[in-house]
């Protein structure tokens, strides 16, 4: 039960796509990524380690990655090709967030038709695994290590934790109560 409570948000609400749109403001380390180093192809795969207990083989961040992705780098199509093209419905907008992107896991047979799908390239297919990647941020470990596995482990220094009331760069947001995300954001007022 402690590591419920230490959990800010549910894993519907992290990996349904059902990230705070306004996410709570604090002085709490939260997981920085920054996609634009995982977008440069440097690593063709992603190495990174993952101490999820409960999932050895699991890499957690794939899932961080991927909301982050639909939350700031998709470009929430009017038409959305991505969906359309899903033979079994594993994909869908959310209108209440602003047509925010969403991949349910377990109608996905990892087809990868959304991937090849989209005219922008957003849906990386790396980010469409067959099993299901979690991650928990490490708030229940974060304790008995300085820093989670997942930071030492990658070589590209793309990930970091971070104070959430830190001022943020430019392309630097909030996502969710869990992450802090770097990226190129596409800006549709701004295209």
């Amino acid at each position: 039960m402690e590591r419920t409570k230490s959990f800010k948000g549910s894993a519907e609400q992290l990996h349904m796509g059902r990230a705070n749109p306004e996410p709570r403001p604090g002085s709490d380390l939260r997981l920085y990524v920054d996609l634009d180093v995982c977008a440069t192809g440097e690593c063709e795969e992603c190495v990174v380690e993952c101490s999820y207990f409960y999932h050895p083989w699991n890499n957690g961040i794939v899932s961080a990655v991927e909301l982050a992705t639909y939350y700031l780098v998709c470009r929430r199509c009017e038409e959305p090709h991505c969906v359309n093209a899903c033979p079994k419905d594993a994909l869908a907008q959310l209108e209440e967030k602003d047509n925010m992107l969403v991949r349910y896991p377990i109608r996905c047979i990892t087809c990868r038709s959304c991937s090849h799908a989209c005219p922008y390239g957003t849906i990386y297919p790396e980010l469409v695994p067959q099993l299901v990647h979690i991650c928990d941020f490490c708030y229940d470990r974060r304790d008995l290590e300085d820093e989670p596995l997942c930071i030492k482990s990658c070589p590209y220094g793309a990930l970091k934790l971070m104070p959430a009331d830190t001022e943020l760069d430019e392309n630097t947001f909030l996502v969710g109560d869990n992450l802090i995300v770097h990226s190129t954001h596409w800006d549709r007022e701004k295209a």
